[in-house]
């Protein structure tokens, strides 16, 4: 799996970078790809728990099906598993400034800038992220269960992926296969809202051939809470960039903003009393909730529905929405996020460039 040259080139940069970080995202990706096999190898071993057999079988059809009726890549990628010994690949960090909705960025010679910086080590994430409040910043650290190396490597299936449903499965591996597809370095947003489309509209595709509609509507029914909470979090963001622009004083503005905090908790409230009383949302109030939690949702949701529109108007036609997708996405930054990012967008703006 030749993946040795490249964690060389990795390491080779930290000099150039100077920085411990670098050394050990590159050794964190070493150790998760030194510790693939081939899925079919494990499926056979009298070692493998039986639940992980069934799962990694399932896992070769999505994997099929994501090539064949999604036109994801076909490549190495899923088609290995690896046990990385911990419940979490990786951590993120996210930060914000006090009295600011854009998010701290981090800058690396193959992804760009994001707005996260991830850890192998959940420690290691932790200091990262006391030192960032140390210094003043609005920090949140989330741990992820897989992540996507853009083509680089072929990514393994992990174990803190099994134990999931299948349709979790089929959705995180229709995420990652996306940002294989089509990446803008720099433009999380963007990344992660058309992997986010790609994701739900595979997942539908997927239950629908194998006849599902129970799943199905079970799935919908969870995008649905979903885009409702995740609408909430982004209105509390666009309400909290008009306080932070209003140029009031710190403390009033600090006041401020915990109201406006407390009103999402209290919104949130009523719509887990519409949904019956129960939320999978609550984790998000459990310790507090601040700038760097409403980025890690903003991140991977703003641009959906501008996105979404523009599958919607191919008729779903996905290999005319991924071209359409590519001629957006060679736009200048600020031109693409006013494509499909803003929310005064039309549909008609959003769609225009492709179609040309």
């Amino acid at each position: 799996m030749h993946c040795m040259p490249r964690v060389l080139v990795l390491l080779a940069s930290c000099i150039s970078l100077g920085g411990c970080y670098v050394m050990h995202t590159a050794r964190g990706q070493w150790g998760v790809m030194s510790k693939r096999e081939p899925i079919p190898k494990v499926i056979a071993s009298v070692a493998t728990p039986p639940a992980v057999s069934t799962q990694l079988q399932r896992v070769l059809g999505m994997r099929d099906f994501a090539v064949r009726e999604l036109g994801l890549p076909d490549n190495g990628s899923y088609r290995s598993y690896a046990d990385v010994g911990r419940p979490f690949v990786v951590w993120n960090v996210f930060a914000a400034p006090e009295f600011s909705i854009e998010p701290r960025r981090w800058c690396f010679p193959i992804a760009g800038c994001i707005a996260y910086r991830g850890y192998f080590s959940e420690p290691k994430a932790r200091k990262y992220a006391a030192q960032l409040e140390r210094a003043g910043l609005d920090v949140y650290v989330g741990g992820v269960a897989a992540y996507s190396t853009l083509g680089h490597f072929d990514d393994p299936v992990l174990n803190t992926m099994i134990g999931w449903s299948d349709v979790q499965l089929a959705a995180i591996m229709f995420h990652e296969l996306s940002h294989q597809l089509l990446y803008v370095p720099g433009d999380s947003s963007f990344n992660e809202s058309f992997a986010s489309v790609v994701e739900d509209e595979g997942v539908r595709r997927w239950l629908s051939a194998q006849g599902r509609e129970k799943d199905l509507e079970s799935y919908r029914r969870y995008q649905r809470r979903y885009a409702q909470f995740a609408g909430l979090l982004i209105d509390t963001r666009r309400r909290l960039g008009e306080l932070y622009r209003s140029g009031v004083p710190r403390a009033e503005m600090r006041q401020s903003k915990q109201a406006t905090f407390a009103r999402l908790a209290e919104e949130h409230a009523r719509l887990k009393a519409e949904w019956g009383g129960r939320s999978e949302f609550d984790r998000w109030f459990a310790s507090g909730i601040n700038n760097a939690h409403l980025i890690s949702v903003a991140t991977y949701e703003e641009c959906v529905p501008r996105i979404q529109a523009v599958l919607d108007a191919t008729g779903g036609d996905l290999a005319e929405f991924y071209r359409r997708m590519r001629g957006i996405a060679q736009l200048a930054p600020e031109a693409r996020k006013e494509r499909v990012c803003r929310l005064q967008a039309s549909a008609e703006s959003v769609n225009e460039h492709g179609s040309n």
